[in-house]
């Protein structure tokens, strides 16, 4: 009996590991592309993906701090205080499109990246940076100069670079909303299982 009660104490003692793959938050930083843009919040990509990583065994709260219209340099504005309020283990940046509608030098928005990835990076985080892509509205050199950025800054500090998902959903036109800009409420539920693949990826590889 001694020996059983002992045994048992032990086994108590033990730190409880997590069955699933990974526990952490994942914050995703970004525009109206993440944040639900004319739609409920629930229905927002982001909001939808937690449910589905969990099902795949990445036990990850999801953190949607996007803002419809915000740029690169509001997120980078935006960025230290969500960095204390969640401490998250993952960032995700979908940023750019903003910027690159409204022509925005390419050196800025590169520069605006590049401080969030440090950022990130300081506060012993993973930053994920999603590509983006704009239409050639002020030049087929710019667009390029754009699309550019993101796999360098993803190589420069070894950051995984995630796929544009719109590149995707652009192609099903019943899942656009009129303005030709931003994926309906019906398309969240593709991306989210998009995202959950993707990021999958990277957590895997922890």
């Amino acid at each position: 009996m001694k020996r059983f009660l002992s045994i048992l104490v032990f086994v108590l003692a033990l730190p409880l590991v997590p069955l699933s793959g990974y526990c952490g938050t994942l914050l995703v930083l970004g525009d109206s592309l993440s944040a639900g843009y004319n739609m409920r919040a629930e229905q927002s990509w982001p909001i939808l993906l937690e449910p589905i990583l969990r099902q795949q065994g990445h036990d990850l709260d999801v953190v949607n701090a996007s803002i419809s219209g915000d740029t690169t340099g509001n997120g980078l504005a935006r960025l230290p205080k969500l960095l204390q309020q969640h401490q998250p283990d993952y960032v995700l940046i979908e940023l750019g499109a903003n910027d690159g509608l409204r022509g925005f030098p390419p050196k800025t928005i590169r520069q605006n990246l590049a401080t969030m990835i440090e950022d990130i990076q300081a506060n012993n985080a993973q930053a994920m940076l999603m590509q983006i892509r704009v239409p050639p509205n002020y030049g087929k050199r710019y667009s390029q100069l754009f699309s550019a950025l993101y796999p360098q800054l993803s190589k420069e500090y070894d950051s995984p670079l995630l796929p544009f998902f719109l590149e995707e959903v652009i192609l099903k036109q019943e899942w656009m909303m009129n303005d030709g800009l931003h994926p309906k409420a019906e398309a969240q539920p593709w991306i989210a299982e998009f995202m959950a693949e993707e990021i999958g990826k990277v957590l895997e590889d922890k």
